[in-house]
């Protein structure tokens, strides 16, 4: 087995020498606070687009925030559409400030990060309801956006990623509307099934068990459906036409083996896919680039996919 990144493991002991209260002590904005202090010790220096600009999107129940990253101003820019990770309930459009930077930088491409409702404020289905949303008005509105409709794709990392092909999949059935392609960085496809990564990595390697309950505990009501596409997209058939996706996923992160079986289902159902394993990494990864080399590489690898595969919808 790869052993663990060597500057991800002195994160990993940082992280553990804070020592911090247990989530169960922890309201979600005493949580959003200490990740937000955090936020500027594990990245490093990045690259600013020359475009960084605040707008609004429509949302599922009134506007949502959203902001602008590119290189170029232009009028019909090849996009991604971005949304963030954070199990549904952390994450705004400065948690993952630096990584659409290091996006819109490395394929020279539009991103809008898309600021969705969170748990417990707005619980399931608020998020993917939001995340359909936005992406229409985006599609439908393009011109006042700046973007190409031919070619956009829809990307995320974690709960993001879940938004990104959840999205993806309701476009795809839709005549009006379609997306030119999928990045989904370590998915989270299912809830409910335990599998061996959960298991193997459930404590120790920042994305534990303990954080992943918490997060399922403010995020899914009681009695929601867990086979429902929205929460667990890789218990239901890919629909015709969805969009091909390059997939990353970590060697040391509990939702290694259904990112990887997701991955898999789409291929078997025909879609095409571009998978990226980063063995020795851990999950949030493409966030700790001043902790990862790989990170850095991985983040411009999946940016110039990004980029060549809307270049080849021209």
């Amino acid at each position: 087995m790869t052993s663990l990144d060597p500057k991800t493991r002195t994160l990993l002991d940082l992280i553990a020498a804070l020592g911090e209260p247990a989530l169960a002590s922890q309201t979600p904005a005493e949580f959003r606070a200490r990740r937000e202090r955090g936020r500027d010790l594990v990245n490093a220096p990045y690259p600013n687009p020359a475009i960084i600009r605040d707008v609004a999107v429509a949302g599922a129940d009134g506007p949502l925030k959203a902001r602008i990253y590119d290189v170029d101003e232009g009028t019909a820019r090849p996009t991604l559409i971005y949304f963030h990770g954070g199990g549904f309930v952390y994450g705004d459009l400065d948690s993952h400030h630096a990584l659409c930077c290091r996006l819109a930088h490395g394929g020279r491409l539009r991103v809008i990060a898309i600021d969705y409702r969170l748990a417990p404020e707005a619980p399931w289905p608020a998020a993917p309801r939001d995340a359909l949303a936005a992406t229409t008005a985006i599609l439908t509105e393009h011109e006042r956006y700046g973007v190409d409709p031919q070619r956009v794709a829809l990307g995320g990392d974690s709960a993001g990623a879940c938004l990104a092909t959840v999205t993806a999949r309701r476009l795809a059935r839709a005549d009006n509307a379609k997306i030119a392609f999928q990045l989904l960085i370590y998915p989270v496809t299912q809830e409910g099934e335990g599998t061996q990564s959960r298991a193997k990595f459930a404590d120790g390697y920042f994305l534990t068990k303990e954080v992943m309950d918490w997060f399922r505990g403010h995020y899914l009501p009681a009695g929601a459906d867990l086979d429902d596409e929205s929460i667990s997209p890789l218990r239901a058939p890919p629909p015709r036409g969805l969009a091909p996706a390059y997939v990353i996923t970590a060697g040391f992160d509990p939702l290694l083996d259904e990112g990887r079986a997701y991955a898999e289902a789409l291929k078997a159902a025909g879609v095409p896919v571009q998978y990226r394993e980063y063995p020795d990494q851990i999950h949030g990864f493409v966030s700790f680039t001043a902790f990862s080399q790989a990170a850095v590489e991985a983040i411009e690898d999946a940016a110039r996919a990004v980029r060549k595969a809307l270049d080849g919808q021209r």
